[in-house]
């Protein structure tokens, strides 16, 4: 299938829910083969935040931003790029917020947009969750624009969503451990196709 942006979109703008989710799905499997930096494949990372949103009693829509959290990243291409995506913020999450606001409610794209500041907002707030990160979360973090200033972080109170992309971007830290068995990607068919937005 043509993953480019545009192409992609149309796919999904002309499919019903099933389709949409089957679309997403398979492009989740086809670039998710791979790892950026962790030790885990982009694709066992958004399954284990999946997961741990599901055994946290999520609702549906978090459960679904769990697991599309890094979508940026695919839509961008950032497959098999460690130098990449280490050395330069592409922002993958505006680029995977943005795209999936076609599809879903702000309760989807809101903890994905901001599940980057909320690494900030932790680290800017809590010296053990800083302590915590893996390396590749700490040289990103960096590469993000450190630690939040006062003025930064009151900003991000402010957000409707803060809460859910907190409790996201807790899930996305714990879900890079090696060979961990989790449901496929299948399993979470019944969150994605009822977060989609009203047709």
């Amino acid at each position: 299938m043509n993953w480019s942006q545009q192409a992609f979109y149309e796919t999904l703008n002309d499919a019903s829910r099933a389709e949409r989710a089957t679309t997403l799905f398979t492009l989740m499997v086809d670039r998710g083969a791979s790892n950026y930096d962790e030790d885990v494949t982009q694709l066992a990372h958004a399954l284990q935040a999946a997961t741990l949103a599901s055994e946290s009693n999520a609702g549906f829509e978090l459960i679904t931003a769990a697991l599309f959290h890094d979508l940026g990243h695919l839509l961008l291409g950032e497959d098999n790029g460690t130098t990449r995506v280490l050395a330069e913020d592409l922002d993958h999450e505006h680029i995977g917020a943005s795209f999936l606001n076609n599809f879903f409610p702000l309760a989807v794209t809101d903890p994905i947009r901001l599940h980057v500041p909320a690494k900030h907002y932790l680290c800017s707030t809590e010296t053990e969750y800083w302590e915590q990160l893996s390396e590749a979360s700490k040289r990103s973090l960096e590469v993000q624009g450190g630690l939040f200033s006062e003025t930064e972080l009151a900003a991000l109170r402010q957000e409707p969503f803060l809460r859910q992309a907190l409790d996201l971007r807790r899930w996305d830290d714990q879900a890079k451990v090696t060979d961990l068995e989790v449901p496929a990607i299948e399993a979470y068919r019944s969150a994605v196709e009822t977060s989609f937005l009203t047709d």
